[in-house]
Formats: structure tokens, sequence, C-alpha cells
């Protein structure tokens, strides 16, 4: 369908007939003619009437506060905006509840961290520990191989002390 639109000779014509297409191609008075044609489009004028009538005074149009969650205010509180959970006000702006949870996630990421660190520490020391006393794996291993035979060898004389 838009392509017969296109291909119709009716379109091509209008726009060769236009005032300003043939008069002033290249020149400064052309912007001048746009700009007077423009004046008759004036829906950006009438949305921000509407707007600034609609809109509480003081306030932008657009802000789309939320109310804070207790969840939220915990993030608030732990990210250190602020002091008191009575501080919070009834109404935040996305921004700040997402830059407080960006803040308690990177103090989580390096809790985190420093446990991994703390918990490789004590695995090294307890490794070194245990290797002073000779306490290793295959040792272990050995002592409960020897155990379970010792098991099997006194269930097999018992069996064959019920079959004499």
């Amino acid at each position: 369908m838009l392509g017969r639109v296109l291909e119709s000779k009716r379109l091509v014509t209008r726009i060769l007939r236009t005032p300003g297409f043939w008069r002033y191609p290249r020149t400064k008075e052309a912007p001048t003619l746009l700009q007077t044609r423009r004046i008759l489009c004036n829906k950006a004028e009438d949305t921000r009437n509407v707007i600034s009538q609609t809109a509480i005074p003081g306030r932008s149009a657009f802000r789309n506060d939320r109310r804070p969650s207790a969840f939220d205010k915990k993030i608030l509180l732990w990210a250190g905006r602020f002091k008191k959970e009575e501080d919070i006000p009834a109404l935040l702006s996305p921004e700040v509840i997402k830059a407080a949870t960006s803040r308690v996630r990177i103090k989580a990421c390096y809790a985190s961290i420093a446990l991994t660190l703390l918990g490789c520490l004590v695995m090294i020391l307890s490794g070194k520990q245990a290797a002073k006393r000779d306490d290793t794996l295959l040792r272990k291993n050995m002592e409960k191989k020897a155990k379970w035979r010792a098991e099997v060898e006194t269930d097999l004389e018992a069996a064959a002390a019920k079959a004499q």
C-alpha cells in the first residue's frame, strides 16, 4: 500500500509544487520558510501548558517518585544515605533507591571478598598444622581401609565359628 502511494504521480507532483522546494533550494531564506510553517503546529506548547496546570507547583512534571518499602528503607540505612528510619521521606525518586542498592551491593561484594580471603587463610593454616602432625588424606584412607579389613576378618571368623 505504501509503495502504491509513493509511486503515485499525485505525491510526486505535490512535492514538486511545494512553494519553497524550487524557489529556495539552498538559500538562507529556506529555514525561515520552514519556521513559519512550524508556527502552525503548536502541539508542544499545548502539552507544556497542560503539564504545568496539572503538575504540583514546585515539582517537576515528569517526576515519578515512589514510596520506599521496608526493605528499601533498610537498604537506605545500610548505604548510609539516612541516619535513622524517621529521616527517610515518604516519597523518594528511583535514582536515590537505585544508588543506595548499588552501594549496598558493592559493600556485599567487598564483604564476600574479605570472607573468601579469610577462608583461604584458615585453610592454609589448618593444612600446615595437619602436615606437621602427618595427618594426610593418604594416611587417613589407609587407616580406614585397615579398619574395614579387620571388621571383615572378624565377621569371617565369627561365621566360621558358627559353621563348626
